[in-house]
């Protein structure tokens, strides 16, 4: 099994950047495809992005194309998401997440470990 740690969440003003983390431990990180997945409050969680095992493939919800950017760095056990142009409706819950079935999913059931979510607040 893996855990996964998100750090990075902070208080931005709109139009501003952060960058997530994801740390891995336990079994080897590059064994699974990764997720990032959001909720505000009242919502349910939502998909993100998602990245392959080797990060050549990555696919992005509508709502964060081309403002958000998913990466790993298997060397080092971790994944990152780089978030620009940050808006109120960012402001969420941000959780990382590992799967084994298949190459990458956009769905929560696709994914068996969760980190415990880093709060991202944008204010305006």
């Amino acid at each position: 099994q893996v855990q996964l740690v998100e750090s990075g969440g902070s208080l931005v003003q709109a139009g501003g950047s952060l960058r997530l983390s994801c740390a891995a431990s336990g079994r080897t990180f590059s064994s699974y495809f990764m997720g990032w997945f959001r909720q505000a409050p009242g919502k349910e969680r939502e998909f993100v992005a998602t990245i392959s095992r080797d990060g050549a493939t990555v696919y992005y919800a509508d709502s964060v194309k081309g403002r958000f950017t998913a990466s790993r760095d298997n060397a080092r056990n971790a994944g990152y998401l780089q978030m620009n142009s940050l808006t109120p409706e960012d402001s969420a819950v941000y959780y990382c997440a590992a799967g084994t079935g298949g190459v990458w999913s956009s769905a929560r059931g696709g994914y068996f470990y969760w980190g415990q979510g880093t709060q991202v607040t944008v204010s305006s």
